[in-house]
């Protein structure tokens, strides 16, 4: 028997419907319930909740398959006369905001919403086998038992310290299994405790029944697996109540995702187990469970999937299923916005096994075109159409101007030419610079988006180029903000790209990567491989601020420096000034300067050298005057020797003479 209950709450939610395999379930980063039919390989039904944004989907479950019953009971399947085939109808979504929605694919609309039970996020939803009862689990520790025919909430009660992470009803539906600080065994008839487990030290993010035999046979096994674990711990309950720890573990290269098995109905029979890891690969465990086992068990067969280009380049598995043989399993891979399924005949003789497929690894914004249900209307020419450019596109509602009038004319005859949408851009920047109609800017950004995402797909240069010309902080803000999810992730690259050129280009793709990091930053952080696709970037920034740290110092020792040099030029000046000063100070006190002597300035001196000079000199002149006298007047000798003054009044009467 086939188990395959709800996906995990931490990944993106996927899981197929039970026994006949006919639907694939996954709700994508938007936030949009997609169901693909496996058999045509198509999108067979889209369900946007309307507080998808707000409250996204964070698990998913499928309802039993059962046949139309008789009676006064509402129907919840949808079979035709005379056919008995079991059909997968139901699907449970738990939401962010508490909500548990209830989808019914036989409708294609919602069949009823539960909600007012959780305060906290719901984490885990699980359907009961038999009766038309759902059980949640949430952040507020608590678990709720649904009644689906009343829609209110028929049992609550309080299970764990910690939130509700997930939970697993027994085959037989008597018993249910909860994981918060430690796995708990709930009777669900009483809602009392059966029994306790250890569990794990993160968070447990999967539990399942591994074999459908009474609890006290001491034969009933289940698994569980964690956050950041890269194993599968198998518990098994026993009579005595010593089963405190994990009998068998299976190892695996990254934490489950994805969980298929068939469980084991006696001794004899093995349980089959498919596990596809958060790295993308798929495991195959096969393993009869009789009792511990000390040594981890390895896969019997790993299955990973490339694509068939020059550099081969892995492509994640998404979820697995096991059929009746044991070779065939039903995959699904690729991106979660666009799966690819595919049934595949596995050696499971080998070890490892490497399958490659012709896969496209950027994906196609055009998802609408293989919903079945869209119609193409027919147009009139006299009719007026506003074709949007792609999914959630609106056009501008206030103010046209001549360019979507050519927009709306030529959409009834064929699709403009990017050449032709380029020139419409430049005109709508020109009547927006000449004060044209309100219209032109909004229009102008619209352009804009569309014409990236058409850059982008196509990888056009020169469309790319003219986009990211704009310098315009509020353009590049309203275009970035307008473009659809699906593309902001091959901008990012594209950007990266554009970074490791030449600094002036880095300088504007700076200003585009601030506006998707402000924009998107919610939806980047969803990506389950987030630091793979973004690594380049990270390591490239880190690299350029590298040289910042160094690069400030050197300039503040260059700055220190300079200011010392300057500083101490306008001191040299400021001296020199006050050296002017000072001498015309002394200039006007001489008189002291001549009492005080030699205590006077250094400058001073050399005034001294040329008056002692000068008095030499004079000196001189007197001594031959004097000699000249004595050859005259003898005695006049004597009496210079005896007062010089005498002598320099003899000196002047002679001149007279």
């Amino acid at each position: 028997m086939a188990a395959d209950g709800g996906s995990s709450s931490l990944g993106l939610p996927c899981v197929f419907s039970p026994k006949s395999r006919q639907y694939l379930a996954l709700c994508a980063q938007d936030g949009r319930l997609r169901i693909w039919n496996t058999d045509s390989k198509t999108l067979h039904q889209e369900y946007v909740p309307s507080a998808h944004l707000s409250a996204t989907c964070t698990c998913i479950a499928w309802g039993p398959c059962r046949t139309v019953k008789e009676g006064p009971q509402r129907k919840k399947r949808k079979s035709e006369a005379g056919q008995v085939e079991e059909k997968a109808d139901l699907l449970a979504m738990g939401t962010a905001a508490g909500s548990v929605l209830i989808y019914s694919t036989t409708k294609g609309a919602l069949h009823c919403t539960l909600d007012g039970g959780h305060s906290g996020g719901v984490n885990c939803v699980q359907w009961h086998p038999e009766d038309s009862l759902l059980y949640s689990g949430s952040d507020d520790t608590h678990i709720i038992e649904w009644d689906l025919q009343t829609g209110k909430t028929r049992c609550k009660w309080k299970a764990d310290r910690a939130a509700v992470t997930s939970l697993s009803v027994s085959p037989d539906g008597k018993l249910l299994l909860s994981a918060g600080q430690i796995i708990k065994m709930w009777d669900l008839e009483t809602k009392e405790v059966y029994r306790k487990f250890t569990g794990h030290s993160t968070a447990v993010t999967t539990l399942r029944f591994a074999t459908t035999r009474p609890p006290d046979s001491n034969g009933l096994y289940f698994l569980s697996g964690a956050a950041h674990d890269r194993l599968l711990s198998v518990w098994q309950v026993r009579e005595d109540g010593k089963d405190k720890n994990s009998v068998v573990s299976f190892t695996l290269t990254d934490e489950p995702q994805h969980i298929d098995l068939f469980t084991s109905n006696s001794k004899e029979e093995a349980v089959r187990l498919a596990v596809v890891c958060k790295d993308g690969q798929l495991h195959l465990f096969e393993h009869f469970l009789n009792g511990p086992c000390k040594k981890p068990l390895s896969p019997s067969c790993t299955v990973q999937m490339s694509n068939t280009a020059d550099s081969p380049v892995p492509v994640p598995l998404l979820a697995a299923a096991l059929g009746t043989d044991t070779r065939a399993v039903l995959l699904a891979y690729g991106n979660h916005l666009q799966p690819v399924m595919e049934k595949v005949e596995i050696n499971t003789a080998e070890r490892h096994v490497c399958l490659t497929r012709d896969v496209q690894t950027t994906l196609s914004l055009s998802i609408e075109t293989t919903v079945s249900k869209v119609k193409t209307p027919i147009v009139n020419a006299k009719s007026k159409v506003l074709v949007p450019g792609l999914p959630g596109h609106q056009a501008p509602i206030k103010g046209t101007s001549q360019g979507s009038e050519k927009r709306k004319k030529g959409t009834d005859t064929k699709e403009m030419s990017i050449a032709e949408r380029l020139g419409e851009i430049d005109l709508s920047t020109v009547s927006a610079v000449k004060g044209g109609p309100k219209g032109a800017p909004s229009l102008q950004t619209d352009n804009f988006a569309v014409l990236l995402v058409q850059g982008l797909e196509s990888s056009d240069a020169n469309i790319l180029n003219k986009v990211f010309q704009t310098r315009k902080e509020t353009v590049i803000k309203k275009t970035v903000a307008r473009l659809p999810l699906p593309a902001v992730l091959p901008l990012v690259e594209e950007i990266t790209k554009r970074l490791q050129g030449h600094p002036f280009t880095a300088v504007l793709m700076v200003r585009w990567l601030k506006a998707v990091l402000m924009h998107h930053t919610s939806y980047l952080s969803s990506l389950p491989d987030l630091v793979t696709q973004l690594g380049v970037l990270y390591h490239m920034i880190e690299s350029r601020v590298k040289m910042f740290h160094k690069l400030t110092k050197l300039h503040g020792k260059l700055y220190l420096l300079m200011t010392q040099v300057a500083t101490s030029d306008s001191s040299n000046a400021v001296t020199d000034v006050d050296h002017t000063a000072k001498l015309v100070y002394e200039e006007e006190s001489s008189d002291e300067d001549e009492a005080s002597g030699d205590e006077g300035l250094p400058d001073d001196d050399s005034d001294n050298w040329e008056e002692e000079e000068v008095m030499e000199e004079t000196m001189e002149e007197d001594k031959e005057e004097q000699a000249d006298e004595e050859e005259e007047d003898p005695d006049s000798r004597t009496e210079s020797k005896a007062n010089g003054e005498e002598d320099m009044e003899h000196g002047n009467e002679s001149e007279e003479e």
